[in-house]
């Protein structure tokens, strides 16, 4: 199991392409789901530095606060509700360039303006999201959806 990263520059692409066989070494031999959400939030906050990084996990109706990094969040969101919400609902990843413009958005901190929400699956079915926010507009792209999906996809239950 590695316990450092290796934080480098680069296009958001080299980024991604350096981190990602990080991650599969953090997960590799640990069963844990919450402390493998946990390291993935951690090494996408300290690649990235975005505002936060973190998961929400299916209970019930709800969407629950899991393992995150960055201000203190919401705590739970209905389905349907929110990027975080409607992302379950629809069993799709969501890119806003603008929080500001989606309808129904949930402003867990004033400083995020823009967001990407990526559902995790399980055997067919969501355990939970991965939300990123960031305090700049227009973050995030399709480059974005391809790792982050790629990454959620390491997560095993």
């Amino acid at each position: 199991m590695a316990e450092d990263l290796n934080i480098v520059s680069g296009t958001k692409e080299e980024q991604y392409q350096t981190l990602i066989p990080q991650i599969k070494g953090l997960l590799e031999g640990e069963a844990d789901l919450i402390a493998n959400l946990a390291n993935i939030a951690a090494a996408l906050k300290e690649q990235f530095g975005w505002l936060w990084v973190g998961f929400y996990i299916v209970k019930g109706e709800e969407l629950v606060l899991g393992p995150f990094q960055g201000p203190v969040a919401c705590t739970r969101i209905r389905k349907g509700k929110g990027v975080c919400g409607n992302s379950w609902a629809e069993s799709k990843t969501l890119i806003v360039p603008d929080v500001a413009k989606f309808p129904g958005h949930i402003a867990c901190s004033s400083l995020s303006k823009s967001e990407i929400v990526v559902p995790v699956f399980n055997n067919g079915n969501i355990l939970g999201v991965l939300d990123v926010d960031s305090e700049e507009l227009d973050q995030f792209d399709e480059t974005d959806r391809k790792y982050l999906e790629e990454i959620v996809s390491m997560i095993k239950v």
